[in-house]
């Protein structure tokens, strides 16, 4: 009985002590992360048949730079201008490629970031002579709509809302709420102008005039892409659209935004004809341990693409507190 008490207490030293190497200070035996790492993208097959291939490229939720991120806020995969940036470099590497389609459903987004993916699709187009086709599905607004111009030509399901060509400044002030809780800014700043847009306080005229020279500047570089793109719109024409209300799919067919109506597989024969292919493959790139078996599969995961205009919002605004450029349909 002696021994094995003795024993026992001998075993549970060694444990206690291995116990107190591994959680030391110093010490670094075990390295654990709760994140998988981002894996490489990966090409499957969605249907099809032949060497040719034609990629069809998601361009879901809001617009954004924001990194994607998981259950309690852990990092996810890349940003969407990320994301896209990656399969495109992986299409021009890819000899098969004949046509890409972008599928989308945004309300639009930030303005840089909607900014970003259309330029990375225009050079895309310069360097590759790939043809490209848009194809809207539920919404393609503001953002969304600024990207799809990239395209050759524009397909957009007969429920397609699209439209929204313009800019918004999100931003609030709570200097009201403020002084009923005996809360005063006392920010100290080198300029008149430092702390302009700041929600705590109420904006000037003048602070207001400065803000909307900004948003001109914006909202002419969105009519300057849409005429680049769009030959057929008048200036004049292009001004009358440009109000920021939104468009039925027959409206923007009528008023010259889109090219025809019809679904996700007529962009696909429509990719196929402007590239001249009489069959080909519809691919798509995912990270691995996604399934995906048809045109409509979600590319990204349903809790990253969602459309969720309050939680980009609040993050903006509990982040910074500054305001924030949007070429988004946010009613």
């Amino acid at each position: 009985m002696k021994n094995t008490k003795s024993k026992y207490f001998y075993n549970s030293s060694i444990c206690i002590f291995s116990l107190c190497l591994l959680f030391s200070s110093g010490c670094s035996l075990i390295s654990v992360s709760l994140v998988p790492p981002v894996a490489p993208l990966k090409e499957t097959t969605i249907m099809g048949k032949g060497k040719d291939k034609i990629l069809i490229v998601d361009i879901s939720g809001i617009i954004s730079e924001e990194e994607k991120r998981g259950i309690a806020g852990i990092s996810g995969e890349p940003d969407m201008v990320a994301r896209i940036k990656e399969e495109l470099k992986m299409a021009a590497k890819d000899k098969r490629i004949k046509a890409v389609i972008l599928r989308i459903n945004s309300p639009g987004g930030t303005v840089t970031a909607s900014d970003m993916i259309y330029h990375e699709i225009e050079q895309f187009k310069g360097k590759t002579g790939i043809r490209v086709i848009a194809c809207i599905m539920d919404l393609g607004a503001s953002g969304g709509y600024y990207i799809a111009v990239s395209a050759d030509k524009i397909v957009a399901h007969p429920t397609t809302v699209t439209g929204s060509i313009g800019v918004i400044m999100l931003n609030i002030s709570i200097e009201g709420l403020l002084q009923k809780v005996g809360i005063k800014d006392t920010s100290i700043k080198s300029g008149e102008h430092k702390d302009m847009g700041s929600p705590l306080k109420t904006m000037s005229e003048e602070e207001r005039k400065i803000f909307q020279g900004v948003m001109d500047n914006m909202y002419e570089r969105f009519l300057g892409v849409i005429a680049e793109n769009r030959k057929e719109l008048t200036p004049e024409k292009l001004k009358s659209l440009a109000d920021g209300r939104i468009y039925t799919a027959q409206q923007a067919l009528e008023n010259k935004l889109i090219d025809q109506i019809g679904y996700l597989d007529e962009a696909v024969d429509l990719a196929r004809k402007e590239s001249g292919l009489t069959k080909a493959r519809v691919i798509i790139y995912h990270r691995p341990g996604t399934y995906k078996n048809n045109i409509y599969s979600q590319l990204t995961s349903s809790s990253f693409g969602a459309i969720n205009l309050l939680n980009i919002d609040l993050k903006t605004f509990v982040r910074s507190g500054t305001p924030s450029f949007m070429y988004l349909w946010a009613p």
